[in-house]
């Protein structure tokens, strides 16, 4: 069984903005896979999958941003999944938009959220899937940054990552994480 959390923040006020980058990956799993994210369960609105035989979680964490560790832990422990076999998915805003990186752990970095997972989950070792939502401008403040939208022009370019963070997702559900790792971190390179 698999978990895949999004990370972001709820609420129409926070909808569309670069911080919500994990919400909009598994909004889009959710319309592919024909699901809704109703249940509010763990903190989270959830969405059961069957996929190639196995369950799956999608989850969107309605404790914002800071605190998603605290729903990602429900999650985990409501549904008897080790960290393995979560991928929390977010926005990196050191990582060029439209490029994803793909990690089986480590550091969660400057990002508060994934702090906050780790944290929770007490382990570093928790696969993740980061969305580049940069780059940060010199002096430009983070926090507006992340809470900002992307302009038209953007859009384009987040669509061709939020494409390929679909792409890799499938790898990681199919147990081909170092796959996945190989083939679009190496992409994020060149």
């Amino acid at each position: 069984m698999w978990i895949v959390v999004g990370l972001g923040n709820p609420g129409r006020r926070y909808a569309g903005t670069r911080h919500n980058v994990g919400f909009s990956v598994i909004q889009r799993l959710a319309r592919r896979w024909g699901v809704k994210l109703r249940r509010r369960k763990y903190a989270a609105r959830v969405a059961e999958v069957i996929r190639d035989e196995e369950r799956l979680v999608l989850a969107q964490p309605q404790t914002y941003m800071n605190m998603s560790g605290l729903a990602v832990r429900q999650i985990a422990e409501g549904y008897r999944v080790p960290p393995l076999n979560i991928v929390v998915v977010t926005d990196d805003l050191d990582i060029p938009l439209g490029q994803i990186r793909v990690r089986k752990g480590g550091s969660a970095g400057t990002h508060n959220g994934l702090r906050s997972v780790v944290a929770e989950m007490g382990t570093p070792s928790i696969p993740r899937l980061r969305v580049g939502i940069g780059p940060l401008a010199a002096r430009e403040d983070a926090v507006k940054f992340v809470l900002s939208r992307f302009s038209r022009e953007e859009l384009q370019v987040l669509e061709e990552g939020l494409a390929k963070a679909e792409e890799a997702l499938e790898m990681i559900l199919d147990g081909r994480i170092e796959a996945a790792m190989n083939s679009f971190n190496q992409r994020a390179v060149t």
